[in-house]
């Protein structure tokens, strides 16, 4: 998986090794779904302060397509995690939702002859 780190901010190029790792740990188990993965940090405010970390997570995938989450905090290691979380948490949701759940009678049926 290529993970690729952009920041606008002034002092976002320290939290390069932080965000790389954290993406890769997050997608740990999605990593065959997710071939790239680009993280931006930007300060929306500039120095004036207040809730302006902002995170954008853009995930390309093989069946999903493009997923960007991107979210507001104090801090940017808050913003990172719950953008991944909130990511993580969609790419996952649409995943299942992929996969045809088997039911009714003739899906014991189906087993059955699959088994054998």
């Amino acid at each position: 998986m290529q993970i690729i780190f952009e920041s606008r901010a002034a002092n976002g190029h320290r939290l390069r090794d932080l965000s790389v790792e954290r993406v890769g740990f997050a997608l740990r188990r999605l990593k065959a779904l997710v071939p790239r993965a680009k993280v931006q940090l930007s300060d929306v405010n500039g120095p004036r302060g207040g809730v302006d970390k902002r995170c954008q997570v853009e995930l390309k995938t093989d069946t999903a397509g493009t997923l960007v989450i991107t979210s507001l905090a104090q801090d940017w290691r808050t913003a990172l995690d719950l953008s991944l979380a909130r990511a993580i948490r969609t790419l996952t949701r649409s995943m299942q939702r992929s996969q045809k759940p088997v039911r009714g009678r003739f899906a014991r049926l189906d087993r059955l002859a699959l088994d054998s």
